[in-house]
Parts: C-alpha cells; sequence; structure tokens
C-alpha cells in the first residue's frame, strides 16, 4: 500500500508529488496609491500607480505570485515618485509665496 502522495503506475517507478502552497503576502499598496490619487496625483503618477495596485491584486487573486509582485513593484515605485515630487511641490510653493510675502513687505515703504 502507498502513501498519501506517491503514485504508481504500471511499467514505471513510484513517483512522489509534492505540493507547495506559497503563503508569501503580496502587498498591493491599493491604499497608498488610493490616497496618492485624490492628493498627490502629480503628473497622474498616482493614478498609474493605482492601475499598478489593481493589477497587482487581480495577479494575487488569480494566484500569480511573481506577477502580482512585479505589479507592486512597479505600484511602490510609483507610488514613491507621486509622494516625494509632490512633497517637494509644496515645499517650493511655500518658499515662494514666503519669499514674495518678504519681497512685498520690503517694497512697501514705511
Amino acid at each position: 500500500m502507498l502513501k498519501e502522495g506517491h503514485q504508481m503506475t504500471e511499467g514505471t517507478h513510484p513517483s512522489t508529488v509534492i505540493n507547495i502552497r506559497s503563503d508569501t503576502t503580496v502587498p498591493d499598496h491599493v491604499v497608498w496609491s488610493l490616497f496618492n490619487t485624490l492628493f498627490f496625483n502629480w503628473c497622474c503618477l498616482g493614478f498609474v500607480a493605482y492601475a499598478y495596485s489593481v493589477k497587482s491584486r487581480d495577479r494575487k487573486m488569480v494566484g500569480d505570485v511573481v506577477g502580482a509582485q512585479a505589479y507592486a513593484s512597479t505600484a511602490k515605485c510609483l507610488n514613491i515618485c507621486a509622494l516625494v515630487t509632490s512633497i517637494l511641490f509644496f515645499v517650493a510653493t511655500i518658499v515662494i509665496v514666503v519669499l514674495n510675502i518678504a519681497a512685498i513687505a520690503q517694497a512697501i515703504p514705511h
């Protein structure tokens, strides 16, 4: 009698079938992408990141872990780019406004 996982056919040697279940969780970054889409959508990077996040989630649902990781990695890079460029743009805007206010304040005679 053969153990579970072993198969025997006529004229062949016994073979072992090993099923490896992948419990690796792939973060799809959907929430981060949605946040960037709504608040930091510099050059539509947030929207593109959201599209890649949804593709990653779809691949994960199908069971394609490698494809899900590839899409998630792209979404992560796009989210980082969107966040950094938006923060730099925001800081630059504040600096320009403060410098203009200072220049106007100096130009007004007291």
